[in-house]
């Protein structure tokens, strides 16, 4: 499995340059050693950086798995430990620059494997693009603003955002939360599982009541991601997966985008040079959306959403627009969010349908997501 990615890698990568670094022999060496642990009968890692043995079974075993970005391998422990091959460090937004949507990977700009002028979103961008090319099947990704999720949306495949403040994290503002690319539900459990240590939950009672919002009351999307992500529910109502219900208040969440900004200077020790009048406003739009969103899962479990308001931009830039708009309320908010391939757009491109669960309800995204691709390839 390890030297099959790395063959798609070396193939591949001359033209999507999704990754910074390529580990060939460190991967070789850690699948050897993985293989031997399992030939000789001990299903059981060797954390090497705490010098004992890992004491249960390797549920990824020779998973090969690409990291975001150079120092992605810091976080990555509990996939090591729990079997998995790490093949390389993907691409990041280079640096210097004002906008987030992109990447820069060793060999140039990170493309979007279904149309090479356009971005493939960031800023796990070439975390995206690895898996939906079909590079590795797992990448773990950081979401600060949407980073895990604008990806995946734009490049076809699932990225999940834990909780807030659930999985360890170097980001001091407390806005970024770990993630992963996957290219299925199961896939993304799995990995869920090993860095939650979190048990199986029992099956998810369906239909999950679920709230609409093409724009959450201050975005303005595009009307074709909106029609896409639209058409995905009704096959999730139709597949009996969810039930749309009326919330007791329309949706209409503050801008967050301000107070993103100014939570975000601060936590970084730098002047807020940004919109909006500061800290204090910033918290006090915080608290606003804490409250309406703890009303409105006070009578749904999910909220549901376009991931992007618009289709992936060229590389050029994004223009005026924040491609984060629907996305970056949770993680003001901390709520743990899903994308989940929504069908493809008159570009050829693919857009995402956004799922937003109560705090730590990852289990219950992973389970609608499971049941949503299973019943839509009945």
């Amino acid at each position: 499995m390890t030297a099959a990615a790395l063959r798609r890698i070396r193939r591949a990568d001359a033209d999507l340059c999704a990754f910074l670094e390529i580990w060939h022999e460190e991967a070789v060496r850690r699948a050897t050693e993985v293989d031997a642990l399992l030939d000789e009968g001990r299903p059981h890692a060797w954390d090497r950086t705490a010098g004992s043995p890992y004491d249960e079974p390797l549920p990824l075993a020779g998973v090969p798995v690409a990291v975001k970005g150079r120092y992605g391998l810091r976080s990555a422990g509990a996939l090591v430990r729990a079997g998995c091959v790490t093949v390389g460090a993907t691409s990041v937004p280079g640096p210097g620059t004002a906008w987030q949507t992109w990447g820069l990977g060793a060999r140039g700009r990170t493309v979007n494997p279904w149309r090479a002028d356009r971005t493939p979103g960031g800023s796990s961008a070439g975390a995206a693009v690895a898996v939906a090319a079909g590079l590795v099947p797992l990448a773990t990704g950081t979401d600060g603003a949407g980073s895990v999720r604008i990806p995946a949306a734009w490049c076809g495949v699932l990225g999940l955002k834990a909780t807030n403040g659930r999985l360890p994290s170097a980001d001091r503002t407390g806005l970024a939360a770990p993630g992963v690319l996957a290219r299925s539900a199961s896939d993304a459990a799995l990995w869920w599982q090993v860095v939650s240590r979190e048990a199986p939950p029992p099956a998810t009672a369906l239909p999950v009541r679920a709230v609409w919002s093409p724009d959450l009351g201050f975005a303005a999307p595009d009307p074709e991601p909106v029609a896409l992500a639209r058409a995905a529910v009704e096959r999730l109502v139709a597949a009996g997966v969810v039930r749309l219900v009326r919330p007791r208040l329309p949706v209409e969440l503050a801008d967050p985008g301000p107070a993103w900004l100014a939570l975000r200077a601060a936590g970084a020790g730098r002047p807020h040079d940004g919109p909006g009048p500061g800290l204090d406003e910033a918290h006090r739009v915080r608290a606003l959306n804490d409250r309406r969103l703890a009303g409105l899962f006070g009578g749904a479990e999910l909220l549901l959403t376009p991931t992007a308001p618009t289709a992936p931009h060229g590389h050029e830039g994004p223009g005026d627009r924040y491609s984060t708009s629907l996305t970056w309320a949770f993680n003001l908010s901390g709520h743990p969010a899903l994308s989940l391939p929504a069908g493809f757009g008159g570009d050829g491109c693919p857009a995402g349908l956004h799922l937003v669960a109560p705090h730590g309800r990852e289990a219950l995204l992973l389970a609608v997501a499971r049941e949503a691709e299973a019943r839509a390839g009945r």
